[in-house]
C-alpha cells in the first residue's frame, strides 16, 4: 500500500481570529491584564499567600523568558493583603546601653511625622532650653544661692578670724587660695628673727594656739566643702527644674499624640530623662565640644536624639520589593562609619535599611541564582526565615575581617514572603544539597512553557499582544500581524496544538516589528513588517549556517540530493548555537562484510558518539536481527558511520536512518538520495517522535535548493511529528505545488519502502519474505552467504 504524502494544510496551522469580531487591531482590543496559561503555577501562588505560617515561601520555576515576574507583581498588585497589619519600623538611642540601639514599631505611614515630629521638639528645645537659663529669674535664684553659699563661709570665716586675732593670729589667704596662720607682733606678722627674739614660753604658746586654730580651721574647710556641694547640688537641682519645666511643656503634647503606643511613650520618657542628665549638649557653647555630638548629615541638632527611619510603608499596599542585586549589606541592612575630624564613630542615625527591611511585612522577589552567588547571602537568609528576625549583625564580623567595635541593633520581627525564580537544575540542586531548602521553601510555582491552543486561547493571546502594546506605546498592530504573531508563537512551541508562553520572546519580536514598520512611515505593525523582524532576526545569528551551507555549494560537504545509492543515506540533524538553531542534513553509510553479525557503530569506537546514540543503534540492531536472525546469525559485521562528522554526535533521531541505510547494504537495493530521513525508532520498528522536527525539514530544503530543485524530493518524518510542523512559507509553498514532498510513517518498514521505491515485505507464517521485496532480497543474500559459509567449512 503507497505511503500518500502530506498536504500543504498539514504543514501549517494559520491563527483562528473570527472570535475577535470587529476588534481587527490591538487599538480596539482590551489589554490583558493577566498572564495566560499559567493557572497551575498562579494557583500556587494564591495557596502561598494565603498561609502566614513560617516555611510557605515561593520557588518559581521555569526558563527564563516566560513572564514569571510580571505574572507575580501583576498578581500581587490586584490581590493585596488588606487584612495585613504593616509598620514602620526606626531606630533610636537606647540610652541605658549605647552598643545596641532601640527599635520602634509604629502604625504604617506613621513613621515620617513620628521622626518631623521629634525632630521638630528637639530644635525647638535647641534654641529654648539656652534661653531658659539666660534670664533674670534664672539669674536671680542663681545669685540667691551663691550669696547665701558666700555670706556662710565668710561669717564662719570671720569669726575664726576673730578668735585667732584674740590670740594674735592672723588668718590669711595666699595668692594659690590657702589658708595660713601667722603669728603677730602687734599689728604686724612676726619676722623669722623677730619670733626667734620671743622667750620660749612665748613661743610655746603662740604654736599652742596655732596648732588649735589649724584644727578649727581644717573643720571649717570640711565644712566648706560640703557647703559647696550643697550649693553645687541645689544648683542642679535649680537647672534640672528650670529643664524639667521647660522638657515637659515640649514632651506634653508629643506623648499625647502618642498616648496609645506604650513603647513610644517609654521612648519619650527615656528621652525627656536623659537630656536632664545632658543639659551641657544644649547649653554649652563651644563649638568644639559639641562638633561630635552635633555632627551629621542631617539637621543641625544632636545625634543621640534622632530618629532613624529606616522602613515607612505606605497602607493598603503591602509592600513587594523586586531585588535585583542581592549582595548582603544590599539584602540586610549594614551600620555605616562616619568621620569627624579625624574621628571614626558609628551610631544608631548610621543604620541603614536593606531589601528585606523594605519588604518586611510583604514579599520579596529575587532570583535564585544571583542569592547563591554572593557570598554569606544564602545561609544568611535561611537564617532570618528560620528566626523570623532580622538580626543586623556586620558582615565584616561575621567573617572575622574586623576587630573593630561595632553595633548590636535590636533585631526586628520578620514577616515576609520570599519569591526566588529559577530554573529546574537549580531548583534540583538546591533540593538534594541544602536540607533546610524544602522547610523554607514549602510551595512551588511550575511554569509552564506552552499552551494548548485553541479560537479562544488565540483570542485572549491577541489580548496579551496588546497588553505588551500599550505597556511599550508600540505601533497597533492590524489583524493580519496579530495572526502571524500567534502563528509564530506556536513554531516557538514546536506544536500545531500549543501556544508558547515565553512573553519575552513575543515583546522583543513585537519590538523589532515596530522598528521596521517605524522604518516605513507605517502607521501600523502590519504580517509583513513582522516577518521582515523574523528575517532580520534570522540574518542577525545566521552565520554559522551560512558558513556550514557554503560547503554544500562548493562540494566540501558530500551530500546528494539526487539519485540512488546502496547504503548511503540522507539523515537530518540540528545544529544549536545560544541563540539560533538550524537543521543541516548529514550523509550516514553502511558497508557490510563477512563477520558475526556485529554492528559497528564508529562512532562509539572513536568516543565520538554519546550514550542515548549508542542506545539507538544497540535498539535498531536488535529490530535487524527480529527480523533476519531469528533462526541463525547474520554471517556480516556491518560498519555504521556518520560522514564528515568530526565533532561528537547523540540523541537517537538518525536510528531509523541508520537502519535502512544497514537493510540497504545488507539487501543491495539502492536508496533514493532526493530523500532525507529524521526520526527514532523503538525494538520493534515503530517510529517515534523527534524534536526540531521544522529546523530538519527546512534544512534540507534549503539545501536541494542549493544543490539543484527537483519535484521528486523531500522528507520522512514520524507520524507523531506532523503536529509540530509549522513551516515556514516556501516550503508550504513548494508542498502546495508538488514541487516538495513530506511524508509520515508509523513504522521503520514503510519509510524503506519509499526511499527504495520497493515494497518492504511482510514475513507469511513460515518466516518467509516476498522476493520481490527489500526484506526478501536481504533474506536471500544472507542465505547465499551462509550457504558459501557452510560449503568453506
Amino acid at each position: 500500500m503507497a505511503i500518500s504524502a502530506l498536504d500543504a494544510q498539514q504543514l501549517y496551522r494559520p491563527a483562528d481570529l473570527s472570535l475577535l469580531g470587529t476588534n481587527n487591531s490591538t487599538r480596539e482590543l482590551e489589554p490583558l491584564d493577566d498572564i495566560i496559561g499559567q493557572e497551575r503555577a498562579q494557583s500556587a501562588v494564591e495557596f502561598a499567600m494565603s498561609i502566614r505560617d513560617k516555611g510557605y515561601n515561593i520557588f518559581a520555576i521555569g526558563r527564563s523568558g516566560l513572564g514569571k515576574r510580571t505574572m507575580m507583581l501583576r498578581y500581587l498588585k490586584r490581590h493585596q493583603q488588606l487584612e495585613q497589619e504593616l509598620n514602620d519600623w526606626c531606630y533610636v538611642a537606647n540610652f541605658d546601653e549605647p552598643r545596641t540601639p532601640q527599635v520602634l514599631r509604629l502604625p504604617a505611614g506613621s513613621g515620617a511625622q513620628f521622626k518631623k515630629e521629634v525632630e521638630k521638639t528637639v530644635l525647638r528645645l535647641v534654641k529654648a532650653l539656652p534661653l531658659a537659663f539666660d534670664n533674670e529669674v534664672y539669674y536671680r535664684r542663681a545669685d540667691k544661692l551663691k550669696t547665701q553659699l558666700t555670706q556662710r563661709q565668710e561669717a564662719t570665716l570671720a569669726e575664726l578670724a576673730t578668735e585667732a586675732k584674740e590670740k594674735q593670729v592672723r588668718l590669711t589667704i595666699s595668692p594659690d587660695g590657702d589658708y595660713q596662720l601667722m603669728a603677730l607682733n602687734g599689728e604686724e606678722p612676726h619676722t623669722d628673727e623677730s619670733y626667734a627674739a620671743l622667750p620660749e614660753a612665748e613661743r610655746n604658746k603662740f604654736e599652742e594656739n596655732i596648732r588649735h586654730l589649724e584644727s578649727r580651721l581644717r573643720g571649717i574647710v570640711r565644712q566648706l566643702t560640703e557647703w559647696e556641694e550643697e550649693f553645687s547640688t541645689k544648683q542642679q537641682q535649680h537647672d534640672e527644674q528650670v529643664a524639667r519645666e521647660v522638657l515637659s511643656h515640649f514632651f506634653k503634647p508629643l506623648k499625647d499624640d502618642y498616648r496609645a503606643v506604650p513603647e513610644i511613650r517609654n521612648f519619650l520618657t527615656a528621652m525627656q530623662k536623659d537630656m536632664l542628665g545632658n543639659l551641657d549638649i544644649f547649653l554649652e557653647q563651644s563649638e568644639d565640644q559639641l562638633g561630635l555630638a552635633y555632627a551629621s548629615l542631617e539637621k543641625k541638632m544632636p545625634r543621640r536624639y534622632q530618629v532613624n527611619l529606616l522602613v515607612t510603608q505606605e497602607q493598603p499596599n503591602f509592600p513587594v520589593v523586586v531585588e535585583e542585586n542581592p549582595t548582603y549589606h544590599g539584602l540586610f541592612g549594614y551600620v555605616e562609619n562616619a568621620t569627624f575630624r579625624g574621628t571614626v564613630f558609628t551610631d544608631f542615625s548610621l543604620i541603614r535599611s536593606g531589601s528585606l527591611h523594605r519588604a518586611n511585612g510583604g514579599v520579596l522577589l529575587m532570583d535564585a541564582i544571583k542569592v547563591l552567588e554572593r557570598p554569606y547571602v544564602w545561609d544568611g537568609l535561611k537564617r532570618a526565615l528560620r528566626s523570623r528576625t532580622l538580626d543586623l549583625n556586620s558582615l565584616e564580623r561575621e567573617v572575622s575581617l574586623s576587630g573593630t567595635v561595632s553595633l548590636e541593633p535590636e533585631p526586628i520581627p520578620l514577616d515576609v514572603k520570599i519569591v526566588l525564580f529559577g530554573d529546574y537544575q537549580t531548583y534540583q540542586l538546591l533540593q538534594h544539597y541544602d536540607p533546610d531548602f524544602c522547610e523554607l521553601f514549602k510551595v512551588t510555582a511550575d511554569f509552564e512553557d506552552t499552551m494548548p491552543r485553541s479560537a479562544k486561547v488565540e483570542s485572549l493571546y491577541a489580548r496579551f499582544i496588546s497588553s505588551i502594546v500599550h505597556d511599550n506605546q508600540l505601533l497597533h498592530c492590524d489583524h493580519s500581524a496579530i495572526a502571524r504573531i500567534i502563528e509564530y508563537s506556536s513554531r516557538q512551541a514546536e506544536d500545531q496544538t500549543q501556544l508558547s508562553l515565553h512573553s519575552a520572546n513575543v515583546a522583543n519580536l513585537l519590538r523589532e516589528s515596530h522598528y521596521c514598520a517605524k522604518s516605513t512611515n507605517a502607521r501600523a505593525i502590519r504580517a509583513t513588517h513582522v516577518e521582515q523582524a523574523l528575517a532580520q532576526q534570522e540574518q542577525r545569528v545566521s552565520k554559522l549556517r551560512d558558513q556550514l551551507m557554503l560547503g554544500f555549494t562548493q562540494g566540501t560537504n558530500l551530500l546528494e540530493v539526487k539519485g540512488n545509492a546502496v547504503g548511503q543515506i540522507n539523515a537530518l540533524s540540528v545544529i544549536a548555537t545560544s541563540d539560533h538553531q538550524f537543521g543541516m542534513p548529514n550523509r550516514i553509510t553502511a558497508s557490510t562484510s563477512f563477520g558475526k553479525g556485529e554492528v559497528l557503530d564508529i562512532e562509539h569506537k572513536v568516543r565520538l558518539g554519546g550514550k542515548i546514540h549508542s542506545k539507538g543503534v544497540w535498539i535498531l540492531s536488535a529490530f535487524i536481527n527480529g527480523l533476519l536472525a531469528k533462526d541463525q546469525a547474520i554471517p556480516l559485521t556491518t560498519s555504521l558511520t556518520f560522514e564528515q562528522s568530526y565533532s561528537g554526535v547523540d540523541g537517537d533521531s538518525a536510528s531509523m536512518a541508520e537502519c535502512c541505510a544497514i537493510l540497504s547494504a545488507i539487501s543491495g537495493i539502492a536508496i533514493r538520495q532526493d530523500i532525507a530521513i529524521t526520526g527514532s525508532m523503538n525494538q520493534f520498528g515503530e517510529a517515534q517522535p523527534i524534536g526540531g522536527v521544522n529546523e530538519k525539514i527546512e534544512g534540507f530544503f534549503d539545501v536541494c535548493q542549493l544543490k539543484g530543485r527537483k519535484h521528486t524530493q523531500g522528507v520522512i518524518i514520524p507520524s507523531s511529528n506532523v503536529n509540530n510542523l509549522m513551516l515556514k512559507k516556501s516550503v508550504v509553498d513548494a508542498v502546495a505545488q508538488g514541487k516538495f514532498h513530506i511524508w509520515s510513517v508509523t513504522h521503520v518498514l514503510e519509510a524503506l519502502s519509499i526511499l527504495c521505491d520497493m515494497p518492504a515485505g511482510a514475513a507469511d507464517k513460515r518466516g518467509q519474505f516476498p522476493l520481490r521485496s527489500i526484506l526478501g532480497a536481504a533474506s536471500a543474500n544472507l542465505a547465499s552467504l551462509r550457504a558459501a559459509n557452510t560449503n568453506i567449512s
